[in-house]
């Protein structure tokens, strides 16, 4: 300390003396300002900084090295998913787009081809009924008169029945009204399907089996609701009424015993009421819109038979005028042929295969119901059914019901084993 004093006060004097020395010359002055030298005091540590400075580089190195391995870390784990995360493939998202644009374009197919038949039945419609009056019309005329227009008017009435059988026949065959049912049912299913494979890509992490299911979806819709006429096209007049099934068909599982039937949901409560509401849907719904579908069905293969049937017999009977039963064979053309009108404005007008198909597919609805509540039923694995109080939601609002009514539905089922009178739904 003595030591650093001194040399400081040397520091000083030498300082002065050389300030001194230039003021003669430069004639400058300059005023510093002055030291207290007397208490000023250094206290070094008495350690030695060099282990300590060279353990701070350390620690600040070993903290950086780190934090760059977390945030390597950090990118590596969002880069490459591990199992228990939820990132998708992206190979399963775009095969889904994929479908999704395929049923869209399908829901468009659909529209407009049921557009189109739907004009077709309207047209056709006025049309034949058109021809049909304007040749009974002729038919009267004719048996007013005699020579040259007699022979003119019946032969131009006999043509326009025959034409208008020929027509007939065709229409009856394909029942427009009928076309036109199941390309709107085919337009509604898709929209749904639609609906579904939006929701599982926004909400879900869609798999490999959402792709396979959703394509199963498509071709069973194919199936069921084809576009073309000529080869494929659904049978108008079949032997035996099934309802429509428009989707895949369920695996049967087979039943495994187990004690556990709570969780996810459900419970040996619901599970019975389930089936209770199973077995309503088979005895009352189902089997009434099958009925249905038989008697619309008897219906309109009598409108079919009768429409062409009148019309061959108005023109055979506008042939013969002019005859020795002439006035027979005019009152069997006028009369035959104003019948034959009214029966296809019944038919077509009425769209009685609009309803027959309608009925159908009720019937279809019902059935896959059905087959979805027996399929979660029979997995014995509740954690592999869908959430229950969620299914028993879904069903409640297809039946049109609360879940207080769904509740009373199964109790009133199973009151004292007795099958109720009442329908599950409340829709239609």
């Amino acid at each position: 300390m003595a030591s650093l004093q001194s040399s400081s006060v040397i520091g000083s004097v030498a300082y002065s003396s050389t300030s001194c020395s230039r003021r003669g010359t430069t004639r400058s002055t300059i005023n510093m300002p002055k030291l207290r030298t007397g208490g000023l005091s250094l206290r070094l540590p008495a350690r030695d900084l060099v282990p300590e400075v060279l353990d701070m580089g350390v620690g600040l190195s070993a903290a950086t090295t780190s934090h760059v391995e977390k945030k390597y870390e950090s990118r590596t784990n969002r880069n490459s998913p591990s199992l228990g995360s939820n990132v998708s493939d992206p190979m399963v998202i775009a095969k889904l787009h994929a479908i999704m644009e395929a049923v869209a374009d399908r829901v468009e197919m659909h529209q407009n081809i049921g557009e189109q038949r739907d004009n077709w039945n309207s047209l056709l419609l006025t049309s034949i009924n058109t021809i049909t009056l304007t040749a009974a019309t002729m038919a009267g005329i004719a048996a007013t008169s005699v020579g040259g227009p007699l022979l003119a008017l019946k032969t131009s009435s006999t043509l326009m029945y025959l034409a208008a059988t020929g027509m007939l026949v065709v229409m009856n065959q394909i029942q427009p009204s009928q076309l036109v049912e199941e390309q709107r049912n085919a337009a509604r299913l898709f929209k749904q399907l639609h609906g579904r494979i939006q929701t599982a890509l926004s909400s879900g992490n869609p798999t490999n089996s959402d792709v396979e299911d959703a394509m199963k979806k498509v071709l069973a819709l194919d199936k069921a609701y084809p576009l073309p006429l000529i080869g494929v096209m659904l049978e108008k007049f079949p032997e035996t009424v099934e309802p429509a099934a428009w989707w895949p068909q369920h695996r049967q599982r087979q039943e495994k015993p187990t004690k556990r039937r709570d969780g996810n949901g459900w419970s040996v409560e619901l599970e019975e009421e389930m089936r209770e509401v199973v077995g309503v849907l088979k005895r009352n719904d189902t089997e009434d819109y099958l009925r249905l579908s038989k008697i619309a069905l008897k219906v309109n293969k009598i409108l079919s038979i009768s429409g062409p049937l009148l019309t061959g017999i108005a023109a055979c009977g506008t042939a013969f005028m002019g005859s020795s039963h002439g006035s027979w064979a005019a009152m069997v053309g006028v009369v035959a042929g104003a019948m034959a009108s009214v029966v296809n404005t019944m038919e077509h007008g009425g769209q009685v295969g609009m309803v027959f198909e309608m009925y159908r597919s009720n019937a279809g609805f019902f059935r896959l119901m059905e087959e979805t509540i027996e399929s979660n039923l029979n997995e014995r694995d509740v954690g592999r059914r869908e959430n229950g109080e969620l299914f028993e939601m879904k069903v409640a609002l297809q039946l049109g019901r609360s879940l207080s009514g769904l509740k009373n539905l199964a109790a009133s089922s199973s009151k004292k084993g007795e099958a109720t009178d009442e329908f599950a739904s409340k829709l239609f």
